[in-house]
């Protein structure tokens, strides 16, 4: 499965926060991209399909709050299921048009220290009503501590129907709040969208 971008935006700062330097990698065959750095504003970096082929990503938005000084790294994502096994699990039919669920929101570990990784992980299915045409789709992780905002990263992707995963890891500040964060996952097309709300815990 290739991963087609759909649209990428200037790399852009907003606070004197660093924005890091792209590399590539390959992950078990899936796509990775290395992005690493940024406070606020826009991320650009890289991802190599397994099929070796070169493209361009960028993560919309970044850390603010009590998250400045923290760090978004590795965009990564791989294919758990076809279209045609999503569409039996789900008994589809292209009468529903486009469809989106959410399968599983997590933050891993459930606890961490100030200076730790959580990855953000998300798995979702997408079907639409053409099985050949693949479908824009925008990936949203909205964190907030005590009700404030922290961080929203935000991924725009091109997939064909099926049921992918994919992960955004959160490099907690060394000085990060204690407390609960709440990360409420979005995934949505122009006509379809499904939420989902996981946690973590900094002690």
């Amino acid at each position: 499965m290739k991963l087609r971008i759909v649209s990428m935006i200037l790399v852009l700062s907003l606070t004197s926060g660093l924005l890091g330097c792209a590399t590539i990698e390959e992950h078990k065959g899936a796509a990775t991209g290395a992005v690493i750095g940024a406070t606020t504003g826009a991320i650009a970096g890289a991802v190599l399909g397994k099929e070796g082929h070169k493209t361009e990503v960028a993560i919309i938005g970044g850390l603010v709050g009590g998250l400045i000084g923290g760090a978004i790294g590795h965009y990564a994502y791989d294919a758990k299921r076809t279209r045609e096994e999503t569409a039996q699990k789900y008994n589809y039919q292209s009468s529903f048009g486009t469809m989106i669920r959410i399968e599983e929101a997590s933050a891993l570990p459930n606890t961490v220290r100030p200076g730790d990784k959580v990855e953000i992980k998300l798995t979702y299915a997408v079907l639409g009503a053409d099985a050949d045409k693949a479908i824009n789709i925008t990936e949203i992780r909205e964190i907030r501590h005590e009700a404030e905002l922290v961080g929203k990263p935000e991924v725009n992707v091109s997939h064909a129907g099926g049921t992918y995963s994919s992960s955004i890891p959160i490099f907690m500040p060394s000085n990060a709040k204690k407390g609960r964060y709440n990360v409420i996952m979005t995934v949505q097309t122009q006509t379809a969208k499904d939420s989902k709300e996981t946690s973590f815990n900094v002690r």
